[in-house]
């Protein structure tokens, strides 16, 4: 799963918020509960674990784990079930340094689903696992072919993940007199046909439906990669996903790598084409019809409030608070909030005429 960047925003914020808390001694208590787990037995695993702290010899540690156990199943008591992708929960006295109580409990139910169940009971919450879930990254589809071979695999961030090859039965050129050349040559267009035809359903198979694709590369030396892609082999769903194709030297292992740092531009601009897409509009209105846009925290705010906007846009180099309260405010009458990342030069652009911006529903009047 691909997260949105408010996905990732509202991540982060937990994260920042549990990151800042720190323990004297081993008392922070933190739960993973997988996706389809019942929230009854981890209900009555911290139970047991109220029993085991018992014995801790120190009296103010063994009462803030006590406590903390204590808040974390009255809090999971809250949930009919566990949530569809699992839930992080987090419990732990936050004033143990100054000799004071306030043990306060967190949870989150995961943007991608929790495969993994953790109890531990540590100074620091434990947050990896949320972590690696920021590290999420679109992946991209990768075919690298010949009339021989093919090689299928995933994009990963920089990791390829190979899924499957596959060999022709195209036979190699030979020479044959007469009639048996030109029946020689009808059965290697034979074979490539059902070559092509049986990467075009690899391709269906590992691409069509998976989550998280954002797009297909093909590649390979010669023209057999055109034939596949300009041939009616691919279905349509397919075909509208393909991105690139590119001219390549080798296949399989080292075609792949080869697709890949042929294609860095290309990958480089489909991870931030939405936003250039949002924000290219966004100047455009304003070079063309201004009184359709707004921008500045002032002027966005008050359109906000008349529910005049559309689409906001907010840049990431704002304050986590700042941002926290434009949500807020675009929650209350559907707007569509779209957080920009400083990375393209439009994004840059946005932090520098105050870094929020709007595309209105109707024009306001003077």
């Amino acid at each position: 799963m691909v997260l949105t960047a408010q996905q990732k925003h509202k991540l982060k914020k937990f994260i920042k918020e549990l990151e800042a808390c720190k323990a004297a001694h081993t008392e922070f208590v933190t739960v993973y509960i997988p996706q389809g787990y019942d929230i009854n037995k981890i209900i009555n695993h911290l139970g047991q674990e109220q029993g085991t702290a018992a014995n801790i010899k120190s009296a103010s540690t063994r009462k803030n784990v006590i406590d903390a156990l204590e808040r974390m199943i009255q809090h999971l008591r809250l949930f009919k079930e566990t949530p569809e992708n699992g839930l992080a929960v987090f419990a732990g006295n936050v004033l143990a340094r100054e000799g004071k109580t306030d043990v306060k409990v967190w949870s989150i139910e995961p943007p991608v689903p929790l495969k993994t169940r953790i109890y531990k009971c540590d100074k620091n919450f434990e947050v990896e696992l949320l972590r690696d879930m920021l590290d999420v990254k679109e992946m991209y589809g990768l075919v690298v072919l010949d009339r021989r071979d093919a090689s299928i695999a995933l994009l990963k961030g920089k990791s390829i993940i190979p899924l499957l090859k596959t060999h022709s039965h195209v036979p190699g050129k030979m020479k044959a007199g007469g009639q048996s050349a030109h029946r020689f040559e009808q059965n290697r267009a034979l074979a490539l046909k059902d070559h092509l035809k049986k990467v075009a359903d690899y391709m269906k198979n590992e691409f069509l439906m998976r989550e998280g694709i954002k797009g297909i590369i093909v590649g390979g030396p010669g023209p057999t990669k055109h034939e596949l892609v300009e041939g009616n082999f691919i279905t349509g769903d397919v075909k509208k996903k393909i991105i690139g194709i590119k001219d390549l030297s080798y296949t399989e292992e080292f075609g792949l790598q080869e697709l890949v740092d042929k294609s860095e531009d290309l990958l480089a601009k489909e991870e931030i084409v939405d936003e250039k897409k949002v924000m290219g509009q966004f100047f455009e209105k304003l070079a063309k019809d201004p009184e359709t846009v707004t921008y500045g925290e002032k002027e966005t705010k008050k359109a906000l409030n008349m529910g005049a906007v559309d689409v906001l846009l907010l840049s990431e180099s704002l304050s986590d608070a700042l941002i926290d309260e434009f949500e807020e405010l675009a929650k209350q009458f559907s707007t569509q909030v779209k957080i920009i990342s400083t990375e393209t030069r439009e994004g840059v652009q946005l932090r520098d005429l105050g870094g929020v911006a709007a595309v209105l529903r109707y024009k306001l009047s003077a």
